[in-house]
């Protein structure tokens, strides 16, 4: 089984200036990509016979004969990998039954995420080494260390990727699991907000813990709004905005690990119990339009 371990960076001032360059140069990389895609595809449209379909080959080809300068000093796997991704992004465009079914679109700067792939990192003595560009010298060039060790000691695609101020990485390894015995159990789950029923009782998805932190969330945005509806535009440049608006985003990280356990806790115990497992089909969308009990719903974890 092909299983990921997202770990969290300890990063210098110095990686973080490089990692933030290759995280611009990805979001460039599928942008440009992108307007390519669009562009090949118009004119193949208009005269099929001497314009060939686009494909990832004839997009790749085109953005490394228009390369700029300043390319060449950056890893010039950031941009196949950006074009293999929209490659099947454009892939699965054409499939309504992925979860993702969209057309692509394009990246911007003010995304609360960014990251950037890479197939040339290595795991050294428990550390992360990046492939390092040629613009960059070995000796401001780091591993990468984590606050949890590896459990794994070769990778091959690594995501790298920046939100909320800190920096994670999706390490992919293998790992043998043993088929699943038979239980012969069945078990049906009915979805309320704020907690899970099934066979064996029920699971509280708002415990006390998260309804503090929503109490303390509710109480900084009330705090940044207030500095906006004051200063205006100057608010968000100075450094008491700033100090607030890290604890908002650190209590939101909160929120979500929490949730995430709860889940992955919850499915693990299904699938390991019980053989077959019912849950409710619900229009989840369709009721959160109605803004009733949408917080609720969604801080339930309906989706």
């Amino acid at each position: 089984m092909i299983k990921t371990q997202v770990i969290k960076l300890k990063v210098n001032k110095t990686m973080q200036k490089h990692l933030d360059t290759l995280c611009d140069y990805c979001r460039y990389c599928w942008n440009k990509g992108l307007e390519t895609w669009q562009l090949m595809y118009e004119t193949h449209t208009l005269n099929k016979k001497d314009n060939p379909s686009p494909n990832e080959r004839r997009v790749r080809n085109e953005l490394g004969a228009d390369k700029a300068d300043w390319q060449y000093g950056l890893s010039a796997r950031c941009l196949q990998l950006a074009v293999k991704d929209l490659a099947n992004a454009w892939k699965n465009f054409f499939d309504k039954s992925q979860p993702d079914w969209g057309i692509p679109s394009f990246k911007s700067k003010k995304a609360p995420r960014q990251g950037f792939k890479t197939d040339r990192a290595k795991i050294v003595n428990g550390k992360l080494r990046l492939d390092k560009p040629r613009s960059i010298s070995k000796e401001f060039w780091f591993d990468l260390v984590s606050y949890e060790s590896l459990k794994m000691s070769e990778v091959k695609v690594v995501s790298i990727f920046k939100e909320k101020g800190s920096y994670y990485a999706a390490l992919p390894y293998e790992e043998e699991v043993s088929g699943k015995t038979k239980t012969h159990q069945e078990t049906a789950v009915d979805v309320n907000v704020g907690h899970f029923n099934y066979t064996e009782g029920q699971i509280n998805v708002l415990p006390a813990k998260l309804q503090k932190l929503y109490k303390r969330i509710k109480h900084y945005q009330r705090v940044l709004a207030r500095k906006r509806e004051v200063n205006g535009k100057l608010a968000t440049k100075s450094n008491n905005y700033f100090a607030v608006r890290t604890k908002l985003q650190k209590d939101y990280r909160k929120v979500a690990n929490i949730q995430n356990d709860l889940l992955q806790k919850f499915t693990t115990k299904l699938v390991d119990n019980y053989d077959q497992i019912v849950v409710e089909d619900l229009a989840v969308k369709e009721m959160m339009m109605t803004h009733v009990a949408s917080k609720g719903m969604q801080r339930s974890l309906f989706s």
